[in-house]
């Protein structure tokens, strides 16, 4: 059926349609919204954190073993291992193990609790990293001790540097 006289074809090559007008504004609005929660924490941000939880007491080394590539190949799946020495009695046991990254959204990345009854102090689970970055875990004893590990993991895209 050609067109009516009345009606004058425009081109529309290259511009839009409505529906997809309309897909470009939600993604545009969903990006808006979660753009400014993608930041990255920074060292002084995990140093903050920690301070706040930890409230100015000391952190000794030793007791507690993170275990963490050095080199991530895959950060959307990077294994982390922790081992705390403890004899895990009422007396003398570990309560929680803190994960702070200085390169994730938020700076505290995992608390793990414990009891006496927990027989070990031992956790594992995977992360993400979107970059080179620290990762630091510690380990709150029952009599109040701190003990910190450190672990910088580079992340690598097919592990060719990065």
């Amino acid at each position: 059926m050609p067109p009516h006289p009345d009606v004058t074809l425009v081109p529309t090559r290259g511009l839009p349609t409505r529906r997809g007008a309309l897909k470009l504004a939600g993604l545009a609005a969903f990006a808006a919204v979660l753009a400014p929660r993608m930041a990255l924490a920074t060292e002084a941000q995990v140093a903050d954190e920690m301070k706040k939880l930890f409230a100015g007491k000391t952190m000794g080394a030793g007791k507690i073993k993170l275990d963490m590539p050095e080199i991530a190949e895959n950060g959307l799946v990077v294994p982390i291992n922790i081992d705390v020495e403890s004899p895990m009695t009422e007396a003398d046991f570990v309560k929680s193990v803190h994960v702070f990254a200085d390169g994730n959204p938020l700076p505290q990345v995992v608390t793990y609790h414990f009891t006496p009854e927990s027989g070990k102090a031992s956790a594992s689970t995977r992360m993400r990293l979107a970059q080179t970055q620290n990762v630091i875990a510690v380990a709150e004893m029952s009599s109040g001790q701190l003990y910190s590990a450190k672990v910088q993991v580079k992340v690598t895209i097919g592990g060719c540097g990065g």
